[in-house]
């Protein structure tokens, strides 16, 4: 798999870049101890705000547990300050791994390279897919209209065998406002994640599972048997991202491109925060392993970072299972 190893030296670039524009703020520094626990506040100086593309600003908020509290606002737009989004589809058969994004399968990723493309039959067994001419060239979504029409539930047959690449130009200044509380609230029962929509929240709980650094969400797993099912493919890039028209650019998956937050001890690097507030990690510490004493939300504590969650592999089309704090409703 091609992972964009450039990105990664940046990663200090970037952190340097974080604190240089922050805003001092007594509270994001603070570390309270409950019961013995470290509660650590969200650090709105990690946010990306010096481009513009994210904003973040303090609004008395009330949680799903009735705690009444101060809350981030942020308000971001669909462009990343720490990478560039795409590219989705190769153009034909023959592009190399540099021309497309990934793909998400059985726990694995994979490149969206010409062989993937031509290969895709013999890949899922089944020869109903031929996503290409007799040139190789591939058959792509090329406007709006057809981004908009191939991403409809109720997808028509004249889009099966697609690649569909919905654009950021296609994106007229869309921005989202999301509200994390600045004191993460545990709480004793973990709350499940709800469906798609505005605002966010579904039935259950909250359907985004955080946001990073950037202000890009990590959204709810993509719905990738309904995009095979309709004899499509809608890669992600090699961050994870890819583009609807109402949601905008948003993570599937965290692959290691967005900007991560060394830690001195070792410990796997920050990524952003869940919708509780929480710090969302990388999967794996700076010695390749993994957290053994994860719950079922993928979470855990220590000393240093209070409660907080480590993502699944990006394979996994997910990145945590559950929260574990209050949210907004």
């Amino acid at each position: 798999m091609k992972h964009i190893s450039l990105f990664f030296l940046n990663s200090s670039f970037m952190l340097m870049s974080c604190i240089s524009c922050s805003n001092d703020s007594s509270e994001t520094d603070q570390i309270i101890t409950v019961d013995d626990s470290t509660v650590v506040n969200v650090d709105q100086s990690l946010f990306l705000t010096s481009d513009g593309s994210v904003t973040v600003t303090t609004v008395p908020c009330t949680l799903s547990d009735g705690t009444t509290t101060d809350c981030y606002q942020i308000v971001a737009t669909s462009t990343p300050a720490d990478h560039e989004m795409g590219p989705w589809c190769p153009d034909n058969i023959s592009d190399g791994a540099d021309k497309g994004g990934i793909w998400l399968e059985n726990g694995e990723v994979y490149d969206v390279d010409g062989a993937f493309i031509e290969n895709m039959a013999a890949f899922y067994n089944d020869t109903k897919w031929q996503m290409y001419d007799t040139n190789g060239d591939i058959y792509t979504t090329d406007t709006q209209e057809d981004c908009a029409n191939a991403a409809d539930p109720n997808v028509g047959e004249e889009y099966e065998n697609f690649c569909v690449e919905c654009l950021p130009s296609y994106l007229d200044d869309i921005t989202q406002t999301y509200l994390i509380p600045i004191t993460p609230v545990k709480q004793s029962t973990s709350t499940e994640f709800g469906g798609f929509g505005p605002p966010g929240v579904g039935s259950n709980g909250p359907s985004q599972r955080g946001i990073a650094f950037n202000g890009i969400v990590f959204d709810a797993p993509a719905p990738t048997d309904a995009i095979l099912g309709a004899y499509t493919l809608a890669p992600f890039d090699d961050a994870g991202g890819h583009i609807n028209l109402n949601a905008g650019y948003h993570y599937h998956a965290a692959t290691g491109v967005s900007t991560q937050l060394e830690q001195e001890d070792e410990h796997a690097s920050m990524i952003g925060y869940a919708m509780d507030g929480f710090g969302i990690y990388a999967r794996l510490d700076a010695d390749g392993e993994e957290p053994k004493d994860l719950d079922d939300c993928r979470g855990h504590t220590d000393d240093i970072r209070g409660y907080h969650y480590h993502v699944a592999a990006a394979g996994s089309n997910s990145f945590i299972n559950c929260i574990n704090g209050a949210y907004v409703n």
